[in-house]
């Protein structure tokens, strides 16, 4: 590929167009001649990409949707933004499997479908734009609000809760965007979402188990607290109810499967059941949710877990819950 050629198609995610590879010295039966040969593939009319970098995309689903919005936006008039699910995976937020592989865009100017892809007709302040390469697309917080006006409320706080623990966002920056879409269509959903969103979460599991707790009448466990007695550190519990001393652990299955620091997943059994064993000699009382335990299980842990609470831990206490500090501010 001419350098001329390739320095546009690195700005441009991979993509170029025929006028682009024109501009570049290209003829258009030599634009015809490379895609015949398998040198380039065409993505949709007149925009086009290497085929090694198509197949690259292949596996990747970021780095596919990547290629789709370019292909959209280079054949597109005006400069609409990436915006909702697309934004989200192009930021490499949590995206829910039930999302379409629509590519969405945000424009002023414009409103209009085409195949695979649609664009909102929408005021896009400076604030909530950033560039992308070549292209524009919508800001975490944006974005975030946006999907939150069309996601279910738990996809929304997963969303959220992981970009808060990730440092991608914050919480002013989200209420920033939701008051700015004041009267707009579903922020009443985002702005409850935002307002029930804690970056202290450190998975969907303890997002949706929160969520669960919360639906359920129950006060909202403290999160990530810290438990040490005389020696120091002792173990961090998922969720802590200070008052009856009792500790919420969210049980993934991918800790044991695929467990981290090189131990076996029996090591990673054995470590857990010596820290609940100190835990337990405490008086503290353990409650563990895993995902099953979110649907037609739940009556039962609600109730265990509802008792629970409502019986304050007896006699001296032998440690000191230290609470963990909301997600610091993202480095300048």
């Amino acid at each position: 590929m001419h350098p001329a050629l390739r320095a546009v198609t690195e700005r441009q995610f991979g993509v170029f167009t025929a006028r682009d590879a024109v501009r570049a010295g290209y003829t258009h039966d030599e634009v015809q001649n490379a895609v015949a040969r398998g040198r380039w593939a065409r993505l949709r009319r007149g925009a086009y990409a290497e085929r090694a970098a198509v197949e690259a995309a292949a596996g990747d689903p970021v780095a596919g949707h990547r290629l789709d919005c370019a292909a959209v936006l280079v054949r597109l008039s005006g400069r609409p933004a990436a915006s909702h699910a697309s934004a989200a995976r192009l930021a490499g937020l949590v995206v829910p499997p039930s999302q379409a592989e629509t590519v969405r865009l945000t424009d002023e100017l414009q409103w209009r479908r085409g195949r695979g892809y649609e664009v909102a007709r929408a005021t896009l302040p400076a604030a909530h734009v950033r560039a992308l390469g070549a292209f524009r697309t919508t800001s975490v917080a944006r974005t975030l609000i946006d999907c939150g006006r069309e996601w279910s409320l738990e996809d929304s706080v997963v969303a959220m809760d992981a970009a808060l623990h990730a440092r991608l966002v914050s919480e002013d920056e989200l209420t920033a965007v939701a008051l700015d879409l004041t009267h707009w269509l579903g922020i009443g959903d985002a702005a409850r979402a935002a307002n029930l969103a804690d970056g202290r979460a450190e998975s969907p599991l303890e997002s949706l188990g929160r969520l669960r707790i919360v639906g359920s009448g129950l006060p909202c466990p403290e999160l990530q607290v810290e438990i040490h007695d005389a020696r120091g550190f002792v173990a961090r519990v998922d969720g802590w109810y200070e008052d009856a001393a009792v500790a919420v652990e969210f049980d993934g299955l991918v800790k044991y499967e695929d467990p981290r620091g090189g131990r076996s997943p029996a090591r990673v059994h054995w470590d857990e059941k010596r820290r609940e064993d100190r835990l337990r000699d405490f008086g503290i009382r353990m409650v563990r949710m895993a995902r099953a335990d979110l649907g037609p299980a739940w009556p039962r842990v609600r109730d265990r877990l509802a008792a629970l609470v409502s019986t304050p831990l007896l006699g001296p206490r032998r440690f000191t819950a230290v609470r963990r500090p909301l997600p610091l501010p993202r480095p300048a």
